[in-house]
């Protein structure tokens, strides 16, 4: 049985960008995560010891976009995959969904996203 825990537009306040200004004003940075797991024991049991603690998959992937400043966010969505996937041995496959807002493009644009889904195989 494949179950999926998502966490849905998680918002941090980074320094992610190609440009300088980017790099030095920040902006604001959402994240979705689908988790893809088999949580059929933790439910059937009600034990968040059988399961992705989600608490702890926000926190972890939280301090990844705040530890280090990327140009791409498709550099960062890839860290973030990774080191869930190494992190939480539940994890069969996830995907990784990071939007900016406002992106610098020269027009009015909400936002610009990017998506990583990568299964523990493809580590």
């Amino acid at each position: 049985m494949q179950n999926i825990i998502r966490i849905k537009k998680a918002v941090f306040y980074a320094y992610h960008g190609v440009m300088s200004e980017e790099q030095s004003v920040g902006g604001k940075f959402e994240a979705d995560v689908d988790i893809y797991t088999n949580f059929q024991d933790a439910a059937h049991k009600d034990s968040l010891k059988q399961t992705i603690d989600y608490d702890k998959a926000y926190k972890f992937m939280y301090q990844l976009a705040l530890d280090q400043k990327y140009y791409l966010i498709e550099a960062l969505a890839t860290k973030i995959a990774d080191g869930l996937l190494t992190k939480f041995i539940q994890i069969e496959k996830v995907a990784v969904r990071i939007r900016k807002n406002n992106p610098p493009l020269g027009g009015l644009v909400d936002y610009v996203e990017v998506e990583v889904v990568k299964s523990r195989e493809e580590l």
